[in-house]
């Protein structure tokens, strides 16, 4: 009996043994599963064309935001004097005729030795309007003089060929898109508009705009209408008889119309129309809010070259640091000059012309928010155009 015990004792060790040992042993381990690869961060989309200007606005003086809101001309067609101007940081070069080099391949040189920043490009425009304004002999484009009464079709093969010719050269701006109306033989711009009236201007006006589009940044002048204001703005202060009312309906369809089919820029004209503002319309904030309010133009507003206000020999547009003033203050985004080989004769100067922009800012005759505006509409389109 003993024994039997005993001999129970001992299965019941081994059994425990046995048990232990089972449940000591690891269980089997599943197949390990490949790591999950971490998924690449989605980069940025790149800065727009606005983003990119106000983050360079940011980093700006005032002076250098004022000189910014310049284009000014050197003669010649060496590089030296137009690459000297815009390392002072101004926002555009303008040619004339005295800049045309024998051929395209020797313009494309001279454009391109005077781009000093990849990211921006220096606004280098022309006023190549085909017919009587015509600065590039090997333009093959009919200008208004041909195009009046035709198609809109026909305009806008016209101005695409124009803008090829200029794009090759390395010209981002043209000056060339007259929508100014009139049916007088007489006047000073008569022979230079797409049409006689708003009816047949407009279509031809749209199908310039339309045409450059891609190749060169469009403007149309002279806003609000040199047609409608006799004389000739080189020389004088040109008046309009018209009111807002007659405006609207005579002048402002081909500006509506150039506006609708995409225009960069438009320029202002030195003309008074004094039912509206005393003032000329480069200078006129009334004008220029009626440009963006009742228009709606987002593009950037160039005067015409101020150096026409110092001709007319009003004593009131003699100082071109007030000029400067009264055209950004009224909303004017780049200003245009025209400047001869020495500009002191006309006591203008580069240091001159920002210092008193910036000074005006300080002083408040101009809001800082307002230069803010014109440099970042100027800044982003020469980014724009650098991006093209």
């Amino acid at each position: 009996m003993q024994s039997t015990r005993a001999g129970l004792l001992a299965l019941l060790a081994v059994g425990v043994l046995a048990v232990s040992a089972c449940s000591a042993a690891p269980a089997p381990s599943a197949p390990a599963s490949p790591p999950t690869p971490s998924a690449s961060p989605t980069p940025p989309p790149p800065p727009t064309a606005a983003e990119w200007a106000a983050e360079r606005l940011d980093d700006m003086s005032l002076e250098q935001k004022a000189a910014s809101l310049l284009m000014l001309h050197a003669p010649g067609i060496e590089p030296g004097p137009l690459r000297a101007l815009a390392e002072q940081g101004i926002g555009g070069l303008i040619l004339m005729g005295d800049n045309i080099p024998a051929d395209a391949d020797a313009l494309a040189a001279l454009t391109s030795a005077v781009q000093l920043d990849p990211e921006a490009r220096t606004l280098i425009a022309i006023d190549e309007e085909g017919g009587d304004v015509r600065r590039l002999p090997w333009d093959p484009a009919p200008g208004a003089d041909a195009l009046r009464g035709g198609s809109a079709a026909e305009a806008t093969d016209a101005f695409r060929t124009r803008g090829e010719v200029l794009a090759a050269a390395g010209i981002d701006v043209n000056f060339g898109i007259v929508a100014d109306v009139t049916d007088d033989p007489d006047s000073f711009i008569s022979s230079r508009v797409l049409g006689l009236d708003a009816a047949s201007a407009s279509p031809l006006v749209a199908g310039a705009v339309q045409g450059e589009q891609g190749l060169v940044a469009s403007t149309l002048k002279h806003f609000p209408g040199h047609g409608q204001a006799p004389g000739d703005s080189h020389e004088s202060l040109p008046t309009s008889p018209l009111d807002l009312a007659g405006w609207r309906s005579i002048a402002a369809p081909p500006f509506q119309a150039g506006i609708d089919a995409g225009t960069e820029l438009v320029m202002t004209g030195h003309l008074v129309f004094p039912a509206v503002d005393p003032a000329p319309a480069s200078l006129s904030t009334e004008w220029h809010r009626i440009l963006r309010e009742e228009l709606g133009f987002e593009g950037v507003v160039v005067t015409d070259d101020l150096l026409m206000l110092q001709h007319n020999g009003l004593e009131e547009y003699q100082d071109p640091g007030e000029n400067a003033i009264r055209a950004v203050a009224s909303g004017s985004d780049l200003l245009l000059y025209v400047l001869p080989a020495d500009p002191s004769e006309f006591g203008i100067s580069v240091d001159g012309l920002t210092a008193a922009i910036a000074d005006a800012v300080r002083s408040g005759r101009i809001s800082e928010a307002r230069l803010d505006e014109a440099a970042l509409r100027v800044l982003t389109l020469r980014r724009e155009l650098a991006a093209d």
